[in-house]
C-alpha cells in the first residue's frame, strides 16, 4: 500500500510545482499565491501547505526541480564528448546557456527582479548553493572519468570557477551565446588541463 499511497504523493507535488511554475511564468512570483497554485493542482490550499510549509518551501522546490533537469542536460552534453575537453565545455556551456536564455522561468525571475521582485533571484545568486554544488558535481563526475591525473583541489576549483562564471552570463549576459560560450570553453580548457599538468 505504501508504494502507490508515494507514487499519488508525487503526483500531486508535481501537479503542484507545475503549476507554481505555470503562474510564475505567466504573471511573476509576486503573482502566486498558495490558494490559486492550489487550485490549480486540483488540491486543497492546506496539502500546498503541508508538502511545502510556506510560500518560500515552494519556490525551493521549484528551483530545486529545474536545477535537476538543467543538471543532467549538462552530463548528457558533457557525455556526448567523451574526453575531449574543449568540446565537452563548450557544448555544456553553449547548452547550459541558451537554454537559460529561452527557459520562460528563467526569463520571468530576471523580468521580475529588474522590476525591483526578486524574491526568487537569489536561488540564482546569493542563494545559489543548489546550482553551484549539483553542476560542479556534474562536472566533476565527467572530469574524474576523463582527467583521473587531474590534482582533485585543482580540479574543484577550475569546476566551481566555470559553473560561476556560466551563472554570472546567465543573470547578466553581455554577449551573444556562442561568444560566450567560446571563451568560458577555452578558459575551462585551461583550467582544466592547468589541474592535470600543474605549473612547478
Amino acid at each position: 500500500m505504501g508504494e502507490p499511497r508515494d507514487s499519488a504523493r508525487q503526483r500531486s507535488r508535481d501537479a503542484i510545482v507545475d503549476a507554481a511554475r505555470a503562474r510564475t511564468v505567466a504573471a511573476g512570483w509576486d503573482a502566486v499565491r498558495m490558494g490559486g497554485v492550489a487550485a490549480a493542482a486540483g488540491v486543497s490550499r492546506q496539502t500546498v501547505y503541508n508538502e511545502f510549509g510556506s510560500k518560500a518551501g515552494l519556490a525551493e522546490a521549484l528551483a530545486r526541480r529545474e536545477v535537476d533537469r538543467f543538471v543532467a542536460e549538462v552530463r548528457r552534453a558533457l557525455d556526448a564528448h567523451g574526453d575531449d575537453v574543449r568540446a565537452a565545455a563548450y557544448a555544456a556551456i553553449r547548452h547550459t546557456l541558451a537554454s537559460a536564455a529561452d527557459n520562460p522561468l528563467v526569463k520571468a525571475i530576471l523580468t521580475s527582479a529588474r522590476g525591483g521582485s526578486d524574491e526568487l533571484l537569489p536561488y540564482l545568486t546569493t542563494r545559489a548553493e543548489l546550482v553551484l554544488t549539483e553542476s560542479t558535481r556534474a562536472l566533476l563526475d565527467w572530469a574524474g572519468r576523463h582527467l583521473p591525473d587531474a590534482d582533485p583541489a585543482a580540479l574543484t576549483f577550475a569546476a566551481d570557477t566555470v559553473v560561476r562564471l556560466v551563472v554570472s552570463h546567465i543573470v547578466l549576459p553581455q554577449a551573444p551565446v556562442d561568444d560566450t560560450a567560446e571563451a568560458l570553453a577555452d578558459l575551462a580548457v585551461h583550467l582544466f588541463l592547468s589541474a592535470t599538468h600543474p605549473t612547478p
